[in-house]
């Protein structure tokens, strides 16, 4: 035997050992990542999610594994010199790695429309909470307008909000507030006095800083709601796309792979 037939039967034996070392570790790598955490559920689309992101992100390994595979056979068979009659399809590694190949690629195939319903779950999920967020800090501003306006409409009220602020002031000139809050004490005895003082003015600024508010409110809404829904598109495209091409990928080559299988010989090294 020379030393190119050497060298040429190492190469084979190299690219084929590492092709199926590729392919066994992604298999595994998938089952482990089908096992569900504790609290989670495989019926939650947050988890088919996570597990579909992951698998993509994984997809092309075990491909690269089975190309490895392919190219040792194909060194392998042109380093020999002599054939034989063709043995049974199911005891040639080949046509395993290519029936799962297939089957990789129909997974794939069909993990694209579930990843986006799944997606489109999610994101109305996402969004149905900004909207109960917004609602809810919408209800809680406005209860704390009536109160206050309520509270402020009669002499009465005027003069307990002076007399709480009066009492502010002497705790802080006392000393009586701990050295951490007294700068928060001060700075909320001016706030209260200057929106006293607005408020003595015109007796309409706090429907003015309420509709302030609640406008601040929903355009962060709006702005929530436009990234919940690019951050989904931009995942849906990337997700979707690759699992999509993953698909293609693995049925052109299981397939292809399978009706060429039978026609090719194979071949039995010939001796020195």
């Amino acid at each position: 035997m020379n030393t190119n037939s050497v060298y040429s039967s190492f190469t084979a034996l190299t690219l084929k050992v590492v092709g199926l070392i590729m392919i066994v570790s992604s298999l595994l790598d998938y089952i482990i990542l089908a096992i569900p955490t504790q609290g989670a559920s495989l019926l939650k689309p947050e988890w088919q999610l996570n597990f579909a992101t992951q698998v993509v992100d994984r997809g092309i390994i075990p491909m690269v594994g089975i190309g490895f595979l392919f190219a040792g056979y194909w060194i392998a068979q042109s380093a020999a010199t002599a054939t034989t009659e063709p043995k049974s399809s199911v005891q040639d590694l080949r046509f395993w790695v290519l029936c799962l190949s297939s089957f990789l690629g129909l997974v794939f195939l069909l993990m694209v429309p579930l990843h986006l319903n799944n997606l489109r779950l999610q994101s109305s999920q996402a969004l149905e909470q900004i909207n109960q967020r917004a609602k809810s800090a919408e209800v809680q501003l406005e209860n704390r307008t009536q109160q206050v306006t309520e509270l402020l409409k009669s002499p009465q009220g005027i003069a307990q909000v002076e007399k709480r602020l009066a009492d502010l002031d002497a705790a802080i000139k006392s000393g009586r507030i701990p050295a951490q809050q007294l700068e928060q004490a001060k700075a909320q005895a001016n706030r209260v006095r200057q929106q006293l003082q607005a408020i003595k003015e015109n007796p309409d600024v706090l429907n003015q800083e309420a509709e302030q508010n609640i406008n601040q409110i929903r355009s962060q809404k709006l702005q929530l709601e436009k990234r919940a829904t690019t951050e989904a598109f931009k995942l849906g495209i990337k997700t979707g796309l690759s699992s999509l091409l993953l698909a293609i990928g693995y049925i052109a080559i299981g397939w292809t792979g399978l009706r060429g299988l039978g026609s090719t010989p194979v071949t039995r090294r010939g001796q020195a």
